[in-house]
């Protein structure tokens, strides 16, 4: 409800232009940045339910508050209640799950649960679009609303049985710093996972310049065309229902073609992915065709969807259980990170908008070198060599155990 309609609600309602768009991007992703490993730490060493159910209700104000209002400060200030709402989410509740159904069944998870959030946001689509015939910020106050609803639930169906600060664990989690602790240990020792937090960076400085501007370039470059007296809101229903339709379908072929529990079966898929994303960006910036556009836009968006749980099964293999949820907080903050420097396509839309979407694709290319380089370090995802499993040697002149995929020696 909330999604589809934010950037109309921004152009149309409020006014901004282009700078401003992305200036509102940036003041989220700070607060992102300021937030995430903090929260993270807390959901590691306090709960991760709690966390979850606090983020929840967090971005139900952030959104309900930007409907109400049109004003540049208080938009921005709903916006940083969903920054901090988004960061108490982001790295709990991947590692909520992960804890909950171990490793393994939470990879497969993470690519259902993305298809239910498709199917459901295609009906949230349909939904917004029928409230916003009647005020483009309803479906924003809505949503607010729905999300504190959310929250009150989670308080009486979620379970936490499996939090690692229990039991055995106990005592290290009483130092609040311990899981801050193992994530940095585990990124000086796993350079693997330093890769995989750079492709974060990176993809999160590709993704801010498409997202912000994206609506604002089939406005203002190549038009909405006027088919059987469509509205503009239900034009963008369209195409971001028809974005979420495609990425269902793509969603399913990933759950059975795509080894999400293999480093190297994650690694080239994103690999694959991205390769599309950056030619799928660049002909969406280039295009003045509504309907080229449209096409552009829809493979984009399936792209962006099927990346999403990959990345996700990608950066969770191998991962302590105490420091999950950190590590994914400073995954998320390495996204954060990439968007804020996603500023500067502000400054290019100011001259050329088209050029700036173009610019936030052709970015996305060094992380090409990234996947090659995770690859070539190993294929057991996170796991340093001595963890790696050994197997038995081929029938022959008698050989040392030798481990699976051991990365190169120098």
């Amino acid at each position: 409800m909330m999604g589809t309609l934010f950037s109309v609600y921004l152009i149309v309602e409020a006014g901004f232009d282009p700078f401003q768009l992305v200036v509102m991007g940036t003041i989220l992703e700070v607060t992102v940045l300021v937030f995430e490993v903090p929260t993270g730490v807390l959901a590691d060493h306090v709960s991760r339910r709690l966390s979850v159910i606090v983020g929840v209700a967090l971005s139900g104000i952030g959104f309900g508050l930007t409907g109400l209002v049109e004003s540049f400060w208080h938009i921005a200030i709903a916006q940083m209640f969903w920054g901090v709402g988004y960061t108490f989410i982001s790295g709990a509740q991947v590692a909520w799950i992960t804890d909950e159904v171990g490793e393994t069944e939470a990879a497969k998870l993470y690519v259902r649960g993305s298809q239910y959030w498709q199917f459901s946001s295609v009906l949230g689509i349909g939904v917004g679009v029928g409230l916003a015939t009647i005020s483009l910020g309803l479906p924003l106050v809505v949503s607010g609303v729905v999300l504190l609803g959310l929250a009150l639930a989670l308080v009486v169906v979620m379970p936490e049985d499996n939090f690692p600060g229990r039991g055995a664990a106990a005592g290290e989690a009483r130092s609040v710093l311990a899981p801050f602790r193992g994530g940095i240990s585990m990124l000086k020792t796993r350079p693997i996972l330093v890769l995989i937090l750079a492709v974060a960076l990176i993809q999160g400085l590709s993704t801010e310049g498409f997202d912000r501007l994206a609506h604002l370039h089939l406005i203002a470059d190549t038009g909405l065309p006027s088919i059987g007296g469509l509205d503009r809101v239900l034009w963008f229903g369209i195409l971001d229902g028809g974005g979420l339709l495609l990425a269902i379908a793509g969603a399913e072929y990933v759950k059975r073609k795509v080894d999400v529990t293999s480093h190297a079966g994650a690694a080239k898929a994103l690999a694959f992915i991205d390769t599309l994303l950056i030619v799928g960006v660049a002909f969406f910036a280039l295009v003045t065709n509504f309907y080229a556009a449209l096409i552009a836009f829809w493979i984009v968006a399936l792209l962006r969807e099927v990346n999403e749980p990959i990345y996700e099964a990608w950066v969770n293999q191998g991962l302590e259980p105490k420091s999950r949820a950190t590590v994914n907080s400073m995954a998320s903050q390495a996204h954060a990170f990439g968007e804020v420097g996603g500023f500067g396509f502000g400054l290019v839309a100011r001259a050329s908008v088209p050029g700036a979407i173009f610019l936030s694709g052709i970015v996305r290319a060094p992380a090409l070198l990234l996947f090659w380089r995770a690859l070539k370090k190993g294929t057991v995802a996170t796991l340093p060599p001595e963890e790696m499993e050994p197997v038995e040697p081929e029938p022959g002149p008698p050989t040392d155990t030798v481990a699976i995929n051991a990365p190169d020696r120098p």
